[in-house]
């Protein structure tokens, strides 16, 4: 869909000064384990013209998000820091309801951007395919055992970093599940979960474009990933401005 920038507008001013959101810098420390979570930044939902759920046109805010995403990924492995990235990748007879059939197995669609290809390289990264709009949940084994769980504890991760698409469905679920898990003591030694607002984005779907379709919803871009972000923010996650590196 179009892109609607996610500077000012009279409405996304409203929502800011109704539900605002506490965001800050961030400094990340060479002494205070961090992993990076990279969530479906792939070509199904990036990558212009490559799907169903992708964007019919250029999308600032998706471009904006990928560099920034590439930026942190590419600190984190000159650090030799754990990266975590899940790719969204569904079988063609498993239906995911609401949305249409979307990076399929075995497509283009659920390959990485190709900024991040490097990554199937990484030695440092961990890549898992889900099949499910929540990654935590995607990440169980049929034998119970959880990937992500398993990564947090063998790299002694104290915090996560999160960045992906899209920011109020599949890096909001992620977060949320993450922070029930943590506050269960599921997933010690993890402190914090940190939401990075500009290594973020949502897909926008304004009203007048929804408006030429019976079956479209309105989904506005900067207020939903303003929305996207809030409700983060309420479930325990720090949102944060900028990231740099000590």
């Amino acid at each position: 869909m179009g892109s609607e920038s996610q500077s000012s507008s009279p409405s996304l001013d409203l929502l800011q000064e109704q539900i605002p959101v506490k965001q800050q810098p961030l400094v990340l420390s060479n002494n205070f384990k961090t992993g990076l979570v990279l969530v479906d930044i792939i070509n199904g939902f990036c990558t212009v013209g490559s799907g169903n759920l992708a964007p019919k046109q250029h999308d600032k805010q998706v471009t904006k998000m990928v560099e920034e995403s590439v930026r942190l990924s590419k600190v984190f492995a000159d650090k030799n820091w754990p990266i975590f990235a899940y790719l969204d990748s569904h079988h063609p007879h498993i239906p995911e309801p609401p949305y249409p059939p979307h990076c399929l197995v075995g497509s283009d669609e659920t390959k990485f951007v190709p900024e991040l290809l490097w990554l199937e390289n990484e030695p440092n990264a961990t890549l898992r395919r889900k099949d499910c709009i929540d990654g935590f949940i995607g990440s169980y084994e049929k034998d119970g055992s959880n990937v992500f769980i398993d990564w947090v504890k063998s790299n002694q991760i104290k915090q996560v970093l999160v960045c992906g698409i899209c920011t109020d469905i599949c890096v909001l679920d992620f977060t949320c599940s993450v922070l029930s898990a943590r506050n269960r003591g599921f997933l010690s030694p993890l402190e914090n979960v940190i939401v990075a607002s500009q290594a973020c984005t949502t897909y926008d779907l304004p009203p007048h474009v929804a408006k030429t379709g019976k079956d479209l919803v309105s989904h506005p871009q900067a207020l939903m990933h303003h929305v996207g972000l809030y409700i983060a923010w309420g479930r325990g996650a720090q949102i944060v401005s900028d990231v740099s590196f000590e």
